[in-house]
């Protein structure tokens, strides 16, 4: 019997994690060198089963998308994710963005990472997400090499402009991308809403932290009166308010650290009030994916 307080909902959102360490992240690429990560502690397995635990007591099944990096060093916490019920994903091997690698240096960092990650759980890797959201205009041939490895879905394209990704101009919801050789893969786009012509982001990472979550509800209510799905996002970084400190750039800074503490209880909140799966399930859960594809179509420009 379920113990939360969670009122019935026809609308489950997709719960995702991006798997990697505090050392590990964009806003520190130009002070930490890759050759230096084993020299850092690793904080990621406490801070996932603190994590994994705050779903269990909800209910809730998501999606981790996995740094090979840490599938190689930690593989009983690769094992115990799968045990408790979530689809493992990748997130690269090296954390690199996509657009900074030559074809042939992604499909090798692709590959590597999931080995890393099938190897540790015996599972069959099925989706992807770019480190940094960087599947951009410069970069949609990865697309390609992710149909060519079998690769079922990917959630790298957002939606909107950044200084670092971004497609402003693609689409919000999940649709069908066409690739070469006759090949498709789905995209599912993370959650942004639309103000006037611009698309903002919501509902993840720096977002959840850093707007009211007042304003992460409204937006999810939007997408539930439209009986759609979002995308939300996080990392096991984002609940550990005690990680280490560096040095670097004001902005890096304040886009890492800013209201760290305020994860776990917004998360905790979110769980409580809405419904969440993986990407698996919200794939299994439509006896058509064309015809999910044009209902979200349909949908588009609410």
């Amino acid at each position: 019997m379920r113990t939360d307080q969670r009122a019935p909902n026809i609308v489950k959102h997709v719960f995702s994690v991006d798997v990697e360490d505090y050392f590990q992240v964009e806003a520190f690429a130009g002070n930490i060198s890759r050759k230096t990560w084993d020299q850092f502690p690793l904080r990621v397995v406490d801070n996932c089963n603190r994590l994994l635990d705050l779903l269990d007591e909800h209910h809730v099944s998501g999606t981790f998308f996995v740094l090979g990096w840490i599938a190689r060093r930690c593989p009983q916490l690769i094992r115990t994710i799968q045990e408790r019920g979530h689809e493992l994903a990748c997130h690269s091997f090296w954390h690199r963005r996509v657009y900074s690698l030559s074809p042939a240096e992604f499909r090798q960092d692709l590959r590597e990472a999931c080995d890393a990650i099938e190897q540790a759980s015996s599972a069959k890797v099925i989706g992807y997400r770019a480190p940094t959201w960087s599947i951009t205009r410069q970069s949609l041939w990865a697309l390609d090499i992710l149909a060519e490895e079998e690769l079922v879905y990917d959630s790298s394209i957002f939606p909107i402009h950044h200084d670092l990704y971004g497609i402003p101009n693609a689409k919000r919801e999940p649709y069908i991308e066409n690739c070469g050789h006759g090949r498709q893969i789905v995209e599912f786009p993370p959650a942004t809403i639309q103000i006037g012509r611009m698309n903002v982001p919501i509902a993840g990472g720096g977002y959840l932290r850093l707007l009211p979550l007042s304003v992460t509800c409204w937006v999810f209510e939007r997408y539930e009166k439209a009986v759609k799905p979002l995308v939300l996002y996080l990392h096991p970084w984002e609940l550990d308010p005690e990680q280490p400190r560096f040095e670097a750039k004001l902005r890096s800074r304040f886009r890492h650290y800013t209201n760290l503490r305020s994860t776990y209880p917004r998360l905790k909140q979110l769980l409580t009030r809405y419904s969440f799966e993986s990407f698996r399930d919200k794939l299994a859960s439509e006896h058509a994916l064309p015809s999910m594809v044009k209902q979200y179509a349909a949908m588009a420009g609410d």
